[in-house]
């Protein structure tokens, strides 16, 4: 749902501006005519307005496309590629891995591979709280060579175990289900 709103919000502040033949897809806008500086500036103050983004330097651009592949291929996959995730995003985007990744650490922070584990135990965590796949079931969906490879990258990522972790939320669910 945020997304569509997102899109509808962006597509009213092209409106506004008189900006025609705009593409709005996930994360991106595709411009056809070239912006006035005027125009682009009172563009981005509107968007901050409505709390997005206008990325213009090339960099974040891709930055946006990389983490947009990143999810898409996590979150949004039934089951994840089986090619390794690095040659998955250079095919998807165009570009050598190591660019990608470079510029990804550049404009971020952080690396790509830590974004990317970020993303999975994100997903552990959403998994775990369905409760409808057991650890060995999530590690295979996921591309873990074991149980216990996930488990120590879930424990380092959060701090805790996969297991204490579904426990937690399990009190919590039952807390909430006791009001």
């Amino acid at each position: 749902m945020v997304s569509l709103r997102c899109k509808m919000m962006v597509h009213q502040e092209l409106e506004k501006l008189n900006i025609t033949n705009a593409i709005v897809d996930l994360g991106l806008v595709e411009i056809p005519e070239d912006l006035s500086l005027e125009i682009r500036e009172e563009l981005k103050i509107n968007l901050l307005k409505s709390g997005l983004e206008l990325l213009d330097d090339k960099k974040s651009i891709l930055t946006e496309k990389i983490k947009n592949v990143v999810t898409e291929m996590i979150h949004h996959y039934n089951e994840l590629p089986k090619e390794n995730f690095s040659d998955h995003i250079s095919e998807k985007l165009g570009y050598d891995y190591t660019y990608l990744a470079n510029t990804f650490s550049e404009v971020k922070g952080i690396t790509l591979q830590q974004f990317i584990i970020i993303n999975k135990i994100e997903k552990i965590k959403e998994l775990l709280l369905y409760n409808e796949l057991n650890l060995t079931e999530i590690s295979y969906k996921l591309n873990y060579s074991s149980v216990a490879h996930l488990s120590n990258q879930f424990k380092k990522v959060t701090g805790f175990s996969p297991s204490y972790y579904k426990q937690l939320n399990q009190k919590r669910l039952d807390n909430l289900e006791d009001l």
